[in-house]
């Protein structure tokens, strides 16, 4: 029997340079898709997936991303005196001690942000999410991880067919034995060139990994731009574990870049009641 998902690791250290200079003083995962910010829509898809635990990897200037969940008690207060109702709010707070947070003093890569949590999750598996990668889907991307997870066990990756020309931005599968969605993975390849990937399933920001991949962190072994990436200690655990990727069902909006981030914006006020027909009337105009 396989042990639940209880707690996700959101790396949210990353200084944002690709939109700069609204991530001056802002942590880009504050920054808002219509009426909320990116790391609330990666929280939802954690709790609806039936994950306890919050993990955030924090580094410098990102106070504001803890402040946000915590209690609101002046604006609260404001908003029930007017009689106004409280449940836009309902999803920012957090329970008591849902939400723990680990310093990441140094930028040294994703793999070294997920090893800081390892006293965190310690012998349990858990999930990790990376805010920018906005996954739109009903049920959520992890919420269909998990299914899978209990289905066969070891380590899930999320994964999407990309285009044979931009394998070289990704993380490709190695394929094994294909069943519906799921695809036995053999091997990872770190950002092929077209001519050399092995496929074009490609790896996107969300995990449900074992423990056994924090001792192969823990060897601190840098990779790909001198940094300790989480796909090389994922790789040492191919043959070892089950090992599986799952072509989920959501689009994909890369928020970490000014297009995906706008297109975000877009989609989902698109699929917004109050917002839509905003923009379908400027759009015609």
């Amino acid at each position: 029997m396989t042990k639940p998902i209880r707690t996700a690791i959101f790396p949210v250290a990353g200084l944002g340079t690709r939109l700069l200079p609204a991530t001056k003083t802002m942590p880009k995962e504050m920054l808002t898709i219509v009426d909320r910010p990116l790391i609330q829509y990666a929280v939802d898809e954690a709790r609806e997936a039936g994950v306890e635990r919050l993990v955030f990897i924090t580094g410098r200037g990102k106070a504001s991303l803890v402040d946000y969940f915590d209690m609101a008690y002046e604006l609260e207060k404001t908003l029930d005196e007017k009689g106004k109702p409280l449940d836009p709010l309902a999803s920012s707070r957090t329970g008591f001690g849902e939400l723990v947070t680990v310093r990441q003093q140094q930028p040294l890569g994703l793999g070294h942000a997920v090893w800081c949590a390892r006293h965190i999750t310690a012998d349990e598996p858990f999930a990790v999410l990376l805010p920018d990668d906005l996954m739109v889907g009903k049920p959520g991307a992890l919420k269909q991880m998990v299914d899978a997870y209990e289905q066969h066990g070891g380590n899930i990756v999320c994964a999407q067919q990309v285009p044979k020309e931009k394998t070289s931005s990704y993380g490709i599968v190695d394929p094994g034995e294909t069943h519906g969605k799921v695809t036995e993975v053999k091997g990872m390849v770190e950002k092929p060139d077209p001519s050399q990937a092995p496929s074009t399933l490609g790896i996107v920001g969300r995990y449900i990994l074992q423990p056994e991949v924090m001792d192969e962190l823990g060897a601190h072994e840098k990779g790909a731009g001198g940094e300790i990436q989480l796909t090389d200690a994922m790789a040492k655990l191919i043959g070892r574990q089950p090992f599986h990727a799952l072509d989920v069902d959501a689009v994909r909006h890369d928020c970490g870049n000014k297009a995906g981030f706008v297109l975000a914006n877009l989609a989902l006020g698109m699929a917004d009641d109050e917002v839509a027909p905003k923009l379908k009337e400027w759009l015609a105009s």
